[in-house]
């Protein structure tokens, strides 16, 4: 086994869009990046993502998770033109507003009723959304069916080209110099004078900081630095129809049209473990809905089906932390990689190169599920 003393400033483990976005932000900010990918063997949830940056319904439970994601949003416009500026590739990032239809007035009350109690948090009480009824719903999106009684909007919601997005990351940080060491996955992270070293069936390197962002692998990970990262799997399934003319410009969280006109389906949650095998009923109920929705897409054939595994924490929000038995070893984490793509690269691998999180992302720490349970 080969040893390389302190090759980089920073290892990120995890190569997906999550592990991209802070290499990205760690090099733009003069670190030098190694990425420690596993491979297209590890349960990527990258590869199943559903694109959007959403803002809308985002942070019940937890206001500062809104604020975050609203942040993000924001700032998704100047990742958009950084990754242009640096690839020349477009990612088709647009912010028309998200639409949340409804089928019935029960899903609707039930939606509007949740919105109301997010939006009267105090923070939150400049959130913009409208409730809409049939009728105005159809004159926005003219393509919707009989059965949508109404729909919730938010202007701050928009979507972007997932794959686009996975290879501009990828050629933005090998422009920047990143190590992107593909089939790398990691054993073993044993903190060593002063820094890490990070071993694996490859070998070894050594690293000043190291970075988790490894989805689902950073609950074995993260114990070996100190850190906690409780998170499980979550299973959604996505139809992707063939292409189309354009109908929908503005993304929902079941349905979108993407800039090349395939339509998206999605949104189907299992707790099955690690199982990621594609099911006929689930995949019968979402296109059953789809088609109540935009009765036009019964006349579209499916091109492809897959199913993948969301990093769900045990309340659903994301995991920032920074070790305090071995300082320089971090952990990012959240099932929202494509949202907060922006934040992770323009605000958190900044504060993570710098060696503090900011007061911003206090609420994220793993410490909020070992608060002892009260009678």
């Amino acid at each position: 086994m080969s040893t390389i003393p302190r090759e980089s400033d920073v290892a990120v483990i995890g190569g997906g869009v999550v592990g991209g976005a802070i290499a990205l932000g760690l090099a733009r900010n003069g670190a030098r990046v190694a990425i420690l990918d596993e491979g297209d063997t590890a349960f990527r949830a990258s590869r199943g993502n559903f694109a959007l940056v959403w803002v809308q319904s985002k942070g019940f439970g937890m206001p500062d998770y809104a604020l975050w994601s609203r942040r993000s949003a924001d700032a998704w416009h100047e990742l958009a033109a950084t990754l242009a500026g640096e690839t020349g590739i477009d990612v088709a990032h647009s912010q028309p507003g998200g639409f949340m239809l409804c089928l019935s007035e029960k899903e609707l009350d039930k939606r509007i009723d949740a919105m109301r109690r997010l939006h009267n948090s105090r923070p939150l009480t400049d959130f913009p959304y409208e409730v809409l009824d049939h009728a105005e719903t159809k004159r926005r999106l003219p393509a919707i069916g009989k059965d949508v009684v109404g729909s919730l909007y938010s202007p701050l919601d928009g979507h972007v080209n997932s794959l686009k997005l996975f290879r501009a990351l990828r050629e933005a940080t090998v422009r920047r110099g990143v190590d992107y060491r593909p089939n790398s996955p990691v054993e073993n992270i044993v903190p060593k004078d002063g820094g890490f070293a990070i071993t694996g069936p490859w070998g070894e390197m050594r690293a000043g900081k190291v970075v988790l962002c490894a989805g689902l692998g950073n609950a074995r990970l993260a114990p070996m630095v100190g850190l906690d990262a409780p998170v499980k799997p979550s299973k959604g399934q996505i139809i992707v129809t063939e292409k189309t003319e354009p109908f929908l410009h503005n993304p929902m969280v079941t349905v979108r049209q993407t800039d090349e006109g395939g339509v998206m389906i999605g949104d189907s949650q299992e707790d099955r473990g690690f199982d990621t095998v594609v099911g006929q009923p689930i995949l019968s109920t979402m296109a059953e809905r789809a088609v109540k929705m935009f009765p036009r897409l019964a006349g579209l054939n499916v091109v492809r089906t897959w199913s993948a595994l969301r990093v769900m924490s045990p309340d659903g929000f994301p995991i920032y932390d920074q070790s305090e038995t071995h300082p320089g070893a971090f952990v990012v984490t959240c099932h929202s990689g494509v949202t907060l793509a922006a934040n992770h690269a323009l605000t958190l691998a900044p504060a993570i190169l710098a060696g503090t999180l900011p007061e911003s992302v206090a609420s994220f720490t793993a410490r909020r599920f070992h608060v002892p349970a009260h009678s």
